[in-house]
């Protein structure tokens, strides 16, 4: 917004520090002043008032009692009070009527008579030309002049030109100007020549058949002032800002009226701009200030009371103010201590300072004049209390992140089951828990198990997809009868995962096999071991997985998870076309048994050696037999045993399965020779060849 330096000297009692000097200061205590530019004998602040100080700071005396408070000058605001002339009386002219009354918070109207309109004063042009605003004529200059200088936007119409009717009681011509909401079609030419269409959403100023101005934001073309002008209607109004702003986006007119009214103004304001404008208005165009003011003011504002505590002030702020400078800061500001008290202060806030509603407010009132810069910086002193650990949380994104490294993908699926599916994985009607008001049929029981949703999230990638690997980490929940007369319900924790392809190999349960290994590894789980279906028949995975190809993972005689191939009948049910392997771990016992303690061993200095070796074996006979041969024969050199290849084709006989391993040898305390190495290897072969059926291939 744009301010005349030499106009806010006019209300500084002092000399004002030079131009760039006040900018720097205003930036520091008020706000940002953008550019300081001479534009003749005057020089031109181009402040960024923020929009919560509209109420007062866009005009020059509200900037001027920023200066003041700031610099410690002395504020002068020019005499408001009105020669009137006692044979004038304004009510005898003019009449208001507020139809709109929510949207018109005081409508305050004077009148002038007998003026001379001709132009202005070589002074007023220039104020106005250096705020941006072009010279008419001294009545409507007057005007322009007081909402620069006060904020108030004010409108003069033509007394003669507004439409009217004779009283009768002493046959004087009345005026009727009327606050209402436009009829839809009513249309109105402002004051610049532009023709409008009003709706019942545009607040007006009316005499008694047409609309005379937009409320708020620009005036008619029809009752404007001109050189045959004589006697001169003032107003000065306060709209709802809403009201203003909607009709100024809808109208696509932004003038300097409705910006100061969209930003909401006082209402106490009017009375003091129309004063001000009328007695500029006479002392430029001559004329008699008509007696008494129609003042319509249905619910006057007060000025709102806060109570200041002291020490709050030097708590918020982190430095202590003296309550002399506080209360001097204050009064220089605009406000009135009512009260002073040795520990708070009661501080009434003017009606004009729309931004002021809490002690806080009034807080960094003082600090912002006080200045910031003399603050100290104190960094806070205070202990900071680490929070609880959430070992489920811990134990949770570790194992995600685990299987996310070695390439699998999180899914989070419903935890309901329908009707088929539970026919399907064979799960006891018993043991289902059923909604009581389910969100669909598909919705319908608790889910027993998370696995009939991961396959179903393979059924659907498989489109797209020729393998996935995916795991949920969820809860699943059974019924186990009642207790004490109350349904009794488990609800637990289940890490599940997968691979399926649609072109699978045999190695895919292997694989996976070894992601359960290093998951549990890597929770500080060491002594499991891997168990045959054949011993926890009846189990776990046994309606899902093939008879054949599935086990338990078993830690301290415990079993805490399965490991399987999905049933080929349910994958033709579910129309998979592939192979699927899936785990299911119990997470309560798995977190219950995890360990964050690790035992690290120096890297060996030693080279080690690798051998392959490749075993024909029956095709019932599981891998795991083999390592453990293997690893029993070799001892402690035998460093790592690792299962690459399965392979049983037309070069493998009918029954048989081929199975290659990596073996690596090697000694914490020496480098093994060559002839140790074959010695041990040959012992590892003639282990493995002592077993029916076994033949290791040279």
């Amino acid at each position: 917004m744009i301010f005349s330096y030499n106009w806010l000297q006019d209300y500084i009692k002092e000399k004002l520090p030079r131009p760039k000097k006040l900018a720097k200061l205003l930036t520091k205590h008020f706000t940002e002043v953008e550019e300081v530019k001479k534009e003749g004998k005057d020089f031109i602040l181009d402040i960024d008032v923020k929009p919560n100080r509209g109420s007062d700071c866009f005009s020059h005396i509200g900037l001027a009692r920023e200066v003041a408070a700031i610099t410690g000058h002395t504020l002068r605001i020019p005499d408001l009070v009105s020669k009137e002339d006692k044979n004038l009386k304004t009510k005898d002219f003019v009449g208001v009527e507020v139809k709109a009354k929510k949207a018109c918070f005081r409508y305050t109207a004077r009148l002038i008579a007998d003026v001379k309109v001709k132009p202005s004063p070589r002074w007023l042009k220039e104020r106005l030309e250096v705020c941006g605003l072009q010279a008419i004529n001294n009545v409507v200059d007057a005007v322009n002049y007081v909402m620069l200088e006060t904020g108030q936007p004010l409108h003069a119409f033509d007394f003669k030109k507004l439409e009217s009717r004779k009283s009768k009681a002493e046959g004087r011509e009345l005026k009727k100007l009327i606050v209402r909401f436009a009829e839809k079609g009513e249309k109105i030419i402002t004051l610049d020549h532009q023709r409008f269409e009003l709706n019942e959403n545009i607040l007006v100023i009316a005499d008694e058949r047409n609309p005379v101005a937009i409320a708020g934001i620009k005036g008619g073309k029809g009752p404007e002032i001109d050189k045959e002008t004589k006697i001169v209607v003032l107003e000065s109004a306060n709209f709802e800002p809403i009201t203003i702003r909607k009709a100024s986006r809808e109208l696509k007119l932004k003038t300097d009226a409705s910006w100061r009214f969209e930003h909401g103004l006082d209402p106490n304001l009017t009375e003091m701009a129309i004063n001000r404008a009328a007695n500029l208005i006479q002392e430029l165009a001559g004329g008699r200030i008509g007696q008494g003011l129609i003042d319509l003011y249905p619910q006057k504002i007060k000025p709102k009371r806060i109570k200041l505590k002291l020490d709050y002030v030097e708590r918020l702020l982190g430095v202590k103010i003296a309550r002399r400078e506080m209360t001097a800061i204050l009064k220089r500001l605009g406000f009135k201590i009512i009260e002073n008290k040795p520990l708070y202060l009661v501080v009434e806030v003017p009606t004009f300072r729309l931004d002021i509603s809490i002690p806080e407010d009034l807080v960094e009132e003082v600090g912002r004049i006080y200045g910031y810069e003399k603050i100290p910086a104190v960094p806070p002193i205070g202990f900071l209390v680490p929070p609880e650990r959430n070992l489920n949380f811990f134990w949770e994104e570790l194992s995600k992140n685990i299987l996310k490294e070695a390439g699998f993908t999180e899914v989070y699926n419903y935890s309901f089951i329908n009707r088929q599916k539970a026919e399907l994985f064979n799960y006891p009607q018993e043991k289902l828990i059923e909604l009581e008001n389910p969100i669909s049929e598909n919705q319908r029981y608790l889910s027993p198990s998370l696995v009939p949703n991961l396959l179903e999230n393979v059924k659907e990638n498989f489109k797209y997809f020729d393998e996935i690997k995916i795991f949920e980490l969820g809860r699943i929940f059974q019924k186990l009868g009642t207790e004490n007369r109350k349904l009794k319900i488990v609800e637990a924790r289940k890490l599940n995962g997968l691979i399926g392809r649609k072109k699978g190999r045999e190695e895919i349960f292997y694989e996976l096999k070894g992601v359960v290994e290093i998951l549990l590894e890597k929770m500080g789980i060491d002594d499991f071991e891997w168990i045959r279906s054949q011993s926890v028949s009846g189990k776990g995975l046994n309606f899902i997985c093939h008879p054949q190809k599935w086990g338990a993972v078993k830690i301290n005689q415990r079993i805490i998870g399965f490991l399987g191939e999905v049933s080929p009948k349910i994958l033709e049910v579910l129309k998979l076309k592939g192979r699927v392997v899936l785990f299911e771990l119990d997470f309560e016992e798995l977190q219950k048994l995890a360990s964050e303690e690790r035992q690290y061993k120096p890297i060996c200095p030693y080279p080690p050696a690798t051998r392959d070796l490749a075993v024909l074996v029956p095709s019932s006979v599981p891998a795991g037999r083999v390592f453990d041969v293997i690893n029993k024969t070799g001892g402690f050199l035998v460093k790592e045993t690792e299962l690459f290849d399965v392979y049983q084709g037309k070069e493998i006989p009918q029954g048989k399965k081929n199975l290659a391993f990596h073996l690596i040898y090697q000694a914490e305390d020496r480098t093994l020779e060559a002839k140790e190495i074959d010695k041990l290897h040959k012992r590892i072969i003639e282990a493995l060849e002592k077993n029916p059926g076994w033949e290791v291939r040279k």
